[in-house]
């Protein structure tokens, strides 16, 4: 099994992402940002995966800090 990286490291094998609506994410003044349980999360450059999403839809693994998600891993889709 292939494991994702980011900047911010090894993310995981996909098995636990979640996989995100076009509805869910969307681009603002050049970042990416994504609804995680409802809350809009900015996700940081270094969080994005490099390389092709072969899901072809959009990923992200979510982790929680002081209650609230933030991005570890993000993979965009194609928005379509």
């Amino acid at each position: 099994m292939r494991v994702l990286h980011s900047g911010k490291g090894p993310c995981c094998d996909g098995s636990d992402a979640k996989r995100v609506d076009d509805a869910e994410w969307d681009t603002r003044e050049g970042h990416y940002r994504v609804r995680i349980d409802g809350e809009w999360v900015e996700v940081p450059n270094e969080a994005v995966v490099d390389g092709p999403n072969r899901a072809g839809h959009t990923m992200v693994l979510p982790y929680y800090l002081d209650g609230h998600p933030k991005a570890r891993c993000f993979m965009p889709g194609s928005m379509g």
